[in-house]
């Protein structure tokens, strides 16, 4: 049996989440896992929601990963960056990544979206609901 080593897209160790910021972030990711024009899901450690986070342009941006028309996550349809949309995988209702407002039917209601933020050589986020 061999083993491989993981590949990473630069030549540091692992990185490794975990850590809470004094303002509520979580730590969820090094920016070398998020390049411009992709996705990666992750999710707050309180609360427990799954978050979406994208790379539009170098601009980072964070979801619910979770469509408001039938609860399916976001994660697994398409990142269109031309558009800046996310369109889901069960029903084709697209939402703007900027904003979570729905941009066409069958949803109707926003996708809640949260507070990213790059800082310390890691990607931050937080459910900041009530």
């Amino acid at each position: 049996m061999t083993s491989s080593t993981p590949q990473w897209r630069d030549d540091r160790a692992p990185f490794s989440a975990g850590q809470f910021s004094s303002d509520g972030y979580y730590e969820e990711f090094a920016p070398t896992e998020l390049l411009p024009g992709e996705m990666k899901s992750t999710f707050d450690e309180v609360t427990g929601t799954p978050i979406v986070v994208f790379n539009l342009d170098g601009e980072l941006y964070a979801l619910e990963d979770q469509c408001t028309h039938e609860e399916f996550e976001l994660s697994s349809g398409t990142f269109d960056t031309e558009e800046g949309s996310i369109e889901c995988v069960l029903h084709s209702a697209r939402f703007d990544v900027r904003d979570g407002r729905a941009l066409c039917a069958p949803a109707y209601t926003a996708v809640p979206k949260f507070p990213v933020k790059r800082e310390h050589d890691a990607v931050w986020t937080r459910d900041d609901r009530d």
